[in-house]
């Protein structure tokens, strides 16, 4: 695959997509981005910590073993430090390319910015712009891979992650109390748990029917809170990708998503939630995730195993084993349908040949 651009600023105003870009149309959205549904419910944590927790754990409960994905407001992340890292990461993407080329976090740099993803080998690009920072461990941040631009950038998101990383506790909280489990059992089985911060911007996409901003997954962590802004695409399936929904944006509100993590420790009854963002030709999209992970030594395996159940995993394994299953069974993955699809080619052109032989016989 040829080099990408280093930035999305040159690409957005092009009259057709790069060839990088393009899908298999298997992987082509089926549903627009503004097409809202509203399934996927959404939840007040007013009063989570008094007479309406029970109520409030019931509901999330039930979001969790349905979707995996539901939608939090009430939430106490102040309104206005919202607004505020919202106002610095559209400020961010919309620096000088060169501005943004100071944080390039290609080369394997931990943090930073980059078009697409970090990931290496992956056959076709994401049509996105992120920029992203470790927060947590607090001892492991590396302020050099922090924007510092905008003004203020640091200062707000450090307060911001603070805020998150209280969010994350308290729904996990949650979740283990529903298991049956110590109000803390979720978070002390990450250990020490690590936060990753990232702003994705989608650009208006001269094609967004060929693409995708963000390709189908499920997110390996815990439990990640993004928050995104009005424009719409997000998208979620739970019948393996036949169909697909759009989750309707809500104002201040988080969108929570299960991850791989937070699906083996509950031994499957709570879903991975399965994910993915488009892009469209009318506006650029804004969106900032917060990761929430056990830390590379934790132990994956099910906390609590319910009656007539077997674990789903056959043993216990750290969770940088489990990432680096997940990353190495999703780029095989990808290498065999790329085999395929280029063999599909070759029979294709050995069938137009058969009656040139013909001729010639």
């Amino acid at each position: 695959m040829a080099p990408g651009p280093t930035t999305l600023t040159s690409l957005a105003g092009a009259p057709t997509l790069q060839s990088t870009f393009v899908r298999d149309e298997d992987e082509r959205p089926k549903i627009a981005y503004n097409e809202f549904s509203n399934v996927v419910p959404v939840i007040s944590l007013e009063g989570i910590e008094g007479e309406r927790r029970a109520e409030i754990r019931g509901k999330i409960v039930e979001a969790c073993e349905d979707w995996g994905i539901f939608q939090v407001v009430d939430h106490g992340v102040e309104a206005g430090l919202v607004e505020e890292m919202t106002r610095l990461a559209r400020g961010f993407f919309g620096l000088k390319e060169e501005e943004k080329l100071r944080f390039d976090m290609s080369g394997g740099k931990k943090g930073g910015f980059i078009v697409s993803s970090h990931l290496q080998g992956e056959a076709v690009q994401d049509w996105r712009e992120i920029v992203t920072y470790f927060s947590y461990p607090i001892r492991n941040r590396d302020y050099s891979r922090w924007p510092d631009k905008p003004e203020g950038w640091i200062k707000v998101t450090e307060e911001y992650s603070e805020k998150l990383m209280g969010l994350a506790c308290k729904l996990l909280g949650v979740l283990s109390e529903a298991m049956g489990l110590e109000t803390e059992a979720l978070t002390k089985a990450c250990v020490d748990m690590d936060q990753k911060v990232v702003v994705n911007f989608y650009p208006k996409c001269p094609q967004p029917d060929l693409t995708l901003g963000l390709k189908r997954h499920t997110d390996p962590g815990t439990i990640t809170l993004l928050l995104q802004d009005q424009v719409g695409g997000l998208q979620a399936t739970r019948d393996g990708g036949k169909t697909w929904i759009t989750v309707q944006p809500v104002p201040g509100a988080y969108v929570v998503n299960l991850g791989d993590h937070g699906h083996y420790l509950s031994n499957g009854r709570f879903k991975n939630a399965d994910h993915q963002a488009v892009v469209n030709s009318n506006y650029s999209r804004l969106s900032i995730a917060t990761f929430q992970n056990p830390a590379p030594e934790a132990i994956v395996y099910p906390l609590a195993i319910r009656e007539g159940e077997k674990p789903i995993l056959d043993e216990p394994i750290t969770f940088a084993e489990m990432y680096r299953r997940k990353m190495t069974k999703d780029l095989e993955l990808a290498r065999l349908k790329k085999l395929a699809k280029e063999h599909q080619v070759t029979e294709l052109e050995k069938a137009k040949l058969e009656p040139v032989k013909e001729i010639f016989a």
